[in-house]
């Protein structure tokens, strides 16, 4: 998978897997990333699948509505490259945390649906319920930040609180945060989730 590796200064911090939103690239991100952990690694990755030349990381059939066959294989694609990548780059594969941003956040909240070790932890922005039809492994220990928007188009509300209950239930850990805007990602959120960082 195309992606930018970055080495951090502080080998203890985790290395960010970082997701962007569709008809974005591995570059978008890293300004996020930097900015929540400036010490962290960072191993940002574009999607393997082109909608009208747009990246996105699975397929979907229409607006909101995912290929299933196409998530799972994806999500088993990206599970297996952070592991090649951890052997490649060096970094500690059981510390990584995922940030993500919409579609991209949508196959993090699927690596999070299932294995129960893919990811130590999660930062999701706008994310959906990758799948309502699977049981979610075991996540005790897993620390998940959601952000959402009052009023996105793209994400109803419901989508961000059954996605909570659905991972609390999993046993992680999840801080849900509220912006009152739409499907765009803002400043605001970004440090709503610097704080959340900085308290784990």
């Amino acid at each position: 998978m195309k992606h930018i590796f970055q080495q951090g200064s502080n080998p203890s911090k985790p290395t960010f897997l970082v997701l962007h939103g569709t008809g974005g690239n591995e570059h978008d991100l890293l300004p996020i990333a930097s900015h929540i952990d400036p010490e962290a690694s960072v191993l940002s990755v574009r999607g393997n699948v082109s909608e009208n030349g747009m990246p996105r990381f699975f397929k979907r059939l229409s607006e909101g509505v995912f290929d299933m066959e196409d998530l799972k294989a994806r999500t088993e694609e990206l599970n297996q490259f952070i592991a090649t990548a951890a052997e490649e780059h060096g970094f500690d594969r059981s510390n990584v945390i995922a940030i993500g941003y919409s579609n991209g956040a949508n196959i993090a909240a699927n690596l999070l649906f299932t294995y129960s070790d893919a990811l130590k932890g999660a930062i999701l922005h706008h994310p959906m319920v990758p799948n309502r039809e699977t049981q979610l492994p075991d996540l005790s220990g897993i620390q998940v930040f959601i952000a959402a928007g009052t009023n996105d188009p793209i994400c109803p509300a419901e989508e961000s609180t059954d996605l909570e209950e659905l991972l609390q239930n999993a046993g992680a850990t999840v801080k849900l945060h509220w912006e009152n805007y739409g499907h765009q990602l803002t400043m605001p959120e970004v440090e709503a989730a610097k704080a959340w960082y900085d308290q784990l």
